[in-house]
């Protein structure tokens, strides 16, 4: 049976040849200002353009039926756009009662929407306003520079709605932790902005929400957060993984009666190196292994005394893993699958390694909502959809099971 022939497609390609050899033929580039690529974006756009007033009016250019039929074409106004080539100068017609509202080059629209999703790209990457404004009149031969903080100041209610979009209604664990930003409020210092990462049933990552502390970290700032989320619909959460962040604890029982609190592990033992020398590291890794990869709580704490006594020259250590201990050992009762999702907050700390590069490239930041900005904006660039959810893990299945024999009953509720 003979292969479908495709008019459409061999009529484009054979059009776009043409341009081609026309352009080789008067020594035109195919890209630039004035190259083959802008003359058929103009094309293009005008064509667009013209289409849509023929169906605002009701009769096509030059068609008798438009004489003497009321609103009608009224000429034309040149209108320079910045596209994906560089600026393009196109001619916009107008009807004679002022009601034509085009949507393929909105009134007052100056830039295509690939422009507007680069100079999101790239902020969210880290360029400065600065950076942004010169790569694109390197590449494309137009500045936007008065116009970058109009575009990223768009996204503003769109992060509004995303901060409070609805969630899920079982999480089987929560990270939560935060990321410290360069702000100026009277002069420049640390801000901790908290961001809280979900575990769906389905093993996608959730980016539930970023938060800035004001410093006012405690148990009512944390039920104030918590309870903001579970109002947008989280109704159960097994465990919250966090780093002993005061009040935190007991916010989150407060908010989830049946949730176990459990400290990070990773956070725990890098803690702990910090109160010891660099020297010895190699050596105290080996000793704390035993610690956290225990069969149960009895094993872990004569392996933490064992460790504690032989590196007596830190008693630091000891207390802070004293401290830590009502939070750790839920650790130790899930087996291996559940211990491997828990073990640290990765999930969130890849997402502000992300953060940070965005965040270190701008200094610091004039107002809280100047950072909030680019935060969301690195969420953004993670996740074009706006859903804030990625995938887990590839073995997402066997914690799965294991979630489900552990928490029996609670990750899918018989009232869903």
């Amino acid at each position: 049976m003979p292969e479908p022939v495709d008019v459409v497609g061999d009529a484009r390609r054979a059009f776009a040849e043409q341009l081609v050899e026309e352009a080789k033929a008067k020594g035109q580039q195919l890209v630039g200002p004035d190259g083959v690529l802008a003359e058929i974006t103009k094309l293009v756009l005008e064509t667009g353009v013209e289409v849509e007033l023929s169906e605002h009016l009701g009769y096509d250019k030059h068609d008798p039926a438009g004489r003497n039929g009321g609103n009608s074409r009224n000429g034309t106004r040149s209108k320079t756009v910045i596209t994906d080539i560089g600026p393009v100068t196109i001619d916009v017609p107008r009807d004679r009662d002022g009601t034509f509202e085009p949507a393929t080059v909105r009134k007052r629209q100056r830039r295509l929407e690939g422009v507007d999703a680069m100079v999101l790209s790239l902020w969210a990457k880290g360029l400065t306003t600065g950076e942004i404004s010169a790569h694109l009149a390197e590449v494309y031969g137009t500045q936007v520079s008065k116009t970058i903080s109009k575009i990223t100041d768009a996204v503003i209610e769109e992060m509004s709605d995303w901060l409070l979009r609805p969630l899920e209604a079982v999480y089987p664990v929560i990270f939560i932790d935060a990321i410290h930003v360069k702000v100026r409020d009277g002069q420049v210092a640390n801000r901790a902005f908290d961001v809280a990462i979900g575990v769906t049933v389905d093993g996608k990552r959730d980016i539930l929400g970023i938060r800035p502390s004001n410093g006012a970290e405690g148990a009512k700032f944390w039920l104030g957060v918590l309870t903001e989320i579970k109002n947008r619909g989280v109704g159960d959460v097994c465990i919250v993984v966090c780093d002993g962040l005061k009040g935190l604890p007991d916010a989150i029982t407060t908010t989830w009666p049946r949730a176990v609190v459990q400290t990070c592990v990773l956070h725990l033992l890098r803690n702990t190196f910090r109160l010891t020398s660099r020297a010895d590291w190699d050596r105290l890794a080996k000793d704390l292994r035993p610690i956290y990869t225990a069969v149960n709580e009895d094993e872990a704490r004569g392996r933490l005394e064992e460790c504690c006594d032989k590196w007596g020259k830190y008693p630091a250590i000891r207390t802070m893993w004293e401290s830590a201990w009502p939070e750790f050992v839920p650790f130790l009762d899930y087996e291996t699958e559940i211990r491997r999702v828990i073990y640290s907050t990765n999930a969130i700390e890849s997402l502000h390694a992300r953060m940070r590069r965005a965040t270190r490239a701008r200094g610091h930041f004039p107002n809280e909502q100047a950072a909030m900005k680019c935060l969301y904006l690195v969420v953004r660039s993670l996740d074009p959809t706006g859903k804030g959810a990625h995938r887990w893990m590839n073995r997402w299945k066997p914690a799965l099971n294991a979630f489900a024999i552990t928490f029996e009953g609670r990750l899918f509720p018989t009232d869903q």
